[in-house]
């Protein structure tokens, strides 16, 4: 963890990690010699977790995390082969994922209006952005007359140390009145596929026009208090949004909008729908989505669902060509 992983990997990465061993690894395999692990241990430890209250998708995780563990001892000559590589992976069952209809979306936009930083759910529904992205984002990346925007940025969960010194408050870091960040607010988008630019339709255009005049104002009204770090979505004083509060925030707009309740990942699957339903080509569906070029056929077909309009055409279309009685076909102007 310390010596391999943290150098060289991300801090959310690291993060999972970190969990996964402190967890999970070193109180279920931790009194397993190394060269005498087996893949039948692993595979008993997976349904351990599963059976004592764990999700597959927990163990899953785990399973990712020893496997690469474990591939660089024997890359470095510790153990001569990966009992992870042999060891079956706990299963997965792929949520099935309904997206918005369009009612539930403008439903959602209407109520999106009436909050502060109402853009933000704007640009979630509309561009796909992911979280990370969306509260990453700065004005220095967005082109309002030339109709676009970068995505460079990634907002990172914020993590902290306790300032009270000799004092302690016995709370917990988070929550330390005079707590210090210790993590880095935002990081560079990792992969050349997430690193894109994303044309804006007119009426974001408007609402984010609309986002700034209102920002500026309360840049005007923090006086000195103004953080000034240039992010599109930011707090009363210019400061980064939680990704905490910011999903809190959502979970308030689905109820207050009367939308069954979501994931807030479930506004980009909405987004890659509308795409679909659109017709656009898949090589620019992928450029907006920001997948990579190797894995996007496949998350064409886990983020974008055949919807009830989509059904509705084909079925027609079928019926059209089994029932319809010869010589009826529509005669072109």
């Amino acid at each position: 963890m310390e010596n391999i992983a943290k150098p060289y990997v991300s801090e959310n990465t690291y993060d999972g990690y970190e969990v996964d061993v402190r967890v999970h690894l070193v109180p279920g395999l931790g009194a397993h010699r190394l060269e005498r692990l087996e893949p039948e241990h692993l595979e008993r430890f997976y349904q351990k977790m599963q059976s004592t209250g764990s999700a597959a998708g927990t163990a899953h995780h785990v399973h990712r995390t020893v496997r690469t563990a474990l591939s660089e001892a024997v890359r470095r000559g510790h153990i001569p082969t990966n009992p992870a590589e042999i060891a079956k992976a706990p299963r997965l069952e792929e949520e099935d994922i309904e997206p918005f209809t369009i009612e539930e979306v403008q439903s959602l936009l209407v109520e999106a209006a009436k909050l502060r930083n109402s853009a933000r759910w704007v640009v979630a529904l509309a561009l796909g952005l992911r979280q990370g992205e969306a509260l990453g984002l700065h004005w220095e990346d967005v082109d309002l007359d030339a109709g676009y925007v970068r995505i460079r940025k990634n907002r990172l969960r914020p993590r902290y140390a306790h300032g009270c010194g000799d004092n302690p408050c016995g709370r917990k870091a988070g929550y330390c009145p005079k707590r210090e960040q210790t993590r880095r607010e935002h990081k560079s988008t990792k992969s050349r596929a997430g690193r894109r630019t994303i044309g804006l339709p007119d009426p974001l255009i408007k609402i984010l026009r609309q986002h700034q005049e209102v920002q500026e104002r309360e840049r005007i009204a923090a006086r000195a208090d103004w953080e000034g770090k240039g992010y599109v979505f930011a707090s009363p004083i210019g400061g980064p949004l939680s990704p905490n509060t910011d999903f809190h925030v959502w979970k308030r707009l689905l109820r207050d909008a009367g939308v069954r309740d979501g994931r807030l990942h479930d506004a980009r699957h909405t987004a890659a729908t509308v795409l679909l339903i659109l017709g656009v080509p898949d090589v620019v569906v992928d450029s907006i989505m920001g997948w990579e070029p190797g894995g996007a056929a496949r998350m064409r077909a886990r983020y974008m669902h055949i919807t009830g309009p989509m059904l509705r055409k084909v079925a027609q279309q079928v019926g059209d060509a089994l029932w319809k009685p010869p010589g009826t076909e529509e005669k072109a102007d």
